[in-house]
């Protein structure tokens, strides 16, 4: 079965994460599978293993996911759009795929519509159309305006076969954050969470005993990193190691290092899953993968939901998360190091929370989905 799976991350790298976790699924399967990634290179992601094309790259202009930025900071034009359609339906036509994954895609990146219309509309025009899914993660970030809902809902009517929603639903539904019709609902497939296989202990041992600070890998959380910073000097008891993301990682580090704080600054690693099983606590943002790795390895976590420019999804998650044992959720607008250190002591006073009843196996039922459906339509 050949897959193909259109994803584009603006800010954080997130989406991609899950594209590729979803991508070696696929490939474990025996499947052929190819990524299309519209967003910047994100090299301590693991690629092995998967085929992934390079789209010309985008970014958001911060929170502004209206203004798509180019590599070299000026607003993408539609020369470079139209660069990027051609290049993903000239995939679609190579491929021939059985199987069309649109990750977020109607339910979000509405600034890339033409470009997910023309590669839906390419694919319905195959001789063979394949099945065309969504892909979308537990909680969206919800309609501004009850139009949003209604064009998405006619996308899925017109063009697509099934909605992959990545999330267990006994602790999360699509109705928390997205309004469900009949129709809609007839169309949602739970999956579970999809997560990587649960971290194994780091061989060197990495982050034991440290309070491990992140902020996903993209190029947010400066204000994270400064009130941990301070939390550093107050608690100096403490190993605080400040994992950094996005490609300006080392130029932010020199504006955030305070010579007077203990915390060490360093740029996001590709073993920082490893070392979350030996780290004390950690301190992050609440996305689904880092929330994912949280519930994996059971880790004291004081969670600080990412709301910069009316973004609620990750406070959402976060309300979701803080009733279990071992979580606290802080908001931004309350995050100083004196509070980070509070929730700190909070989490690490809890008792271990168990999270087996959660289901992790979102990638593997992905391919099951997938693989019955295309069977159907053979």
């Amino acid at each position: 079965m050949n897959v193909l799976i259109a994803v584009t991350h603006l800010l954080g790298t997130g989406h991609l994460a899950r594209a590729l976790t979803l991508a070696r699924a696929f490939v474990a399967q025996g499947h052929k599978v190819q990524i299309l990634s519209g967003g910047g290179p994100a090299p301590q992601l693991d690629h092995s293993g998967v085929d992934l094309l390079q789209l010309p790259p985008l970014r958001s202009d911060g929170v502004d996911f209206t203004r798509l930025l180019t590599p070299d900071g000026s607003v993408a034009d539609e020369f470079y759009h139209h660069s990027r359609r051609d290049m993903a339906c000239a995939a679609l036509q190579t491929m021939q795929p059985d199987v069309l994954i649109t990750e977020l895609y109607p339910f979000g990146r509405r600034s890339l519509r033409a470009e997910f219309n023309a590669l839906l509309e390419a694919a319905h025009r195959l001789p063979r159309r394949p099945i065309v899914l969504a892909s979308i993660r537990d909680i969206l970030a919800p309609p501004s305006k009850p139009k949003k809902a209604e064009q998405a809902e006619e996308i899925i009517s017109r063009y697509y076969d099934g909605v992959l929603v990545h999330s267990d639903p006994q602790a999360t539904r699509l109705e928390v954050s997205w309004p469900v019709s009949p129709a809609l609902a007839a169309k949602l497939h739970y999956t579970g969470y999809v997560a990587p296989a649960a971290p194994t202990p780091h061989p060197d041992g990495a982050g034991a005993g440290e309070i491990l600070v992140s902020a996903g890998g993209g190029s947010v959380g400066d204000a994270l990193y400064r009130a941990a910073i301070e939390a550093s000097t107050l608690r100096p008891d403490l190993t605080w190691r400040l994992l950094v993301g996005g490609a300006d990682a080392k130029s932010r580090i020199d504006d955030l290092k305070d010579p007077t704080a203990p915390a060490i600054l360093e740029p996001a690693r590709p073993d920082f899953r490893q070392m979350l099983c030996h780290a004390k606590a950690s301190v992050s943002m609440c996305g689904y993968n880092t929330a994912l790795d949280l519930l994996q390895t059971g880790l004291p976590a004081v969670i600080v939901p990412f709301d910069a420019g009316n973004e609620v999804e990750q406070s959402l998650r976060a309300q979701s998360l803080a009733p279990l044992d071992g979580f606290a959720a802080l908001r931004a607008k309350d995050l100083t190091g004196k509070t980070l250190c509070q929730s700190l002591d909070s989490v690490l006073a809890a008792p271990a929370r168990n999270c087996d009843s959660f289901r992790f196996d979102g990638a593997a039922r992905t391919v099951e989905i997938a693989a019955n459906m295309a069977q159907e339509r053979a």
